[in-house]
């Protein structure tokens, strides 16, 4: 059985997420994720107009007659989640959290993958890979993703990116859409990113608060890291005080952009003040657009 409060949390959140399933999603999954995978289907002899990139050179060489690889559209795919719970995702200075907006995204794109047929996984991560619930189809294990994404207590306040994409790497052997629902503040992620976005197809969500930018004047105030506790008094009256942090802020959001084009991945960017529908139909059409090219 349910802890009350928490068959409540997932049935407000399915409530929600299920009416943007058509709202929010009718059209966007089918063209921007649908097609768009294809399976290794045979290896035959190469035919004259045959598109020479798609050469099998090992079984050319083994064989001496050119031989192509064939591929099919797959006709299932699998969406994979990876949902960042770590201590920074906490951070709300509004109706909802970042986390909170993380779960109803995951609850929206896991109802969706369902309604389609597709498979869904979900892996959470703080301090590494802590929580992995294999993909499979329905609508039981779509609302089996969502309790056990509103159930989760993390048990420390820290995040390693790096290896929960290290982890998805080795759990998915063929070609998937993953979701990485993250403020990516962490270390090391790069690489292994690059690495996940050259196997699968990788969409980068962002959700930040405007006061993680943005700071009023409220006098001296004690800051606190939520993930490695120091703790720091500044004074938020002083204008050039405000300024810098906000530069500060800034030039974090700018690397982690900067970062994120360089793994080639695509990116939805999201706030926690702001419904998510028209941002993320906006950026689900680009991402359309550029797959049609």
């Amino acid at each position: 059985m349910l802890p009350v409060e928490i068959a409540q949390a997932v049935k407000r959140i399915q409530f929600v997420t299920g009416r943007q399933v058509a709202d929010v999603m009718a059209g966007a999954y089918l063209s921007v994720f649908k097609g768009r995978g294809m399976e290794f289907d045979e290896v035959r002899p190469y035919v004259p107009g045959d598109d020479v990139r798609s050469i099998d050179w090992n079984v050319t060489a083994r064989t001496g007659e050119p031989h192509i690889k064939r591929f099919v559209e797959e006709r299932e795919l699998t969406v994979m989640l990876l949902v960042d719970v770590s201590a920074s995702q906490d951070f709300g200075s509004g109706r909802r959290s970042k986390l909170e907006a993380a779960v109803e995204l995951s609850a929206l794109l896991a109802l969706s993958a369902v309604e389609n047929g597709d498979k869904v996984g979900m892996l959470l991560f703080h301090g590494g890979a802590d929580l992995y619930i294999p993909p499979r189809k329905g609508q039981k294990h779509a609302l089996r993703v969502i309790r056990d994404l509103v159930a989760f207590k993390p048990r420390g306040r820290g995040t390693n990116l790096a290896d929960a994409l290290g982890f998805a790497s080795k759990l998915l052997h063929h070609r998937a859409i993953v979701a990485v629902l993250s403020d990516f503040r962490a270390e090391g992620w790069e690489d292994p990113l690059a690495r996940l976005a050259g196997d699968h197809d990788i969409v980068a969500i962002t959700i930040d608060d405007p006061r993680e930018r943005a700071f009023p004047d409220a006098g001296w105030v004690d800051f606190s890291d939520s993930e490695t506790g120091q703790r720091v008094l500044v004074d938020t009256s002083n204008p050039r005080t405000r300024a810098r942090l906000q530069v500060a802020a800034e030039r974090l959001a700018q690397e982690r952009s900067r970062k994120l084009t360089q793994a080639g991945v695509d990116r939805v960017m999201l706030r926690t003040d702001v419904p998510y529908g028209v941002p993320l139909r906006r950026a689900f059409a680009a991402r359309a657009r550029r797959l049609q090219r």
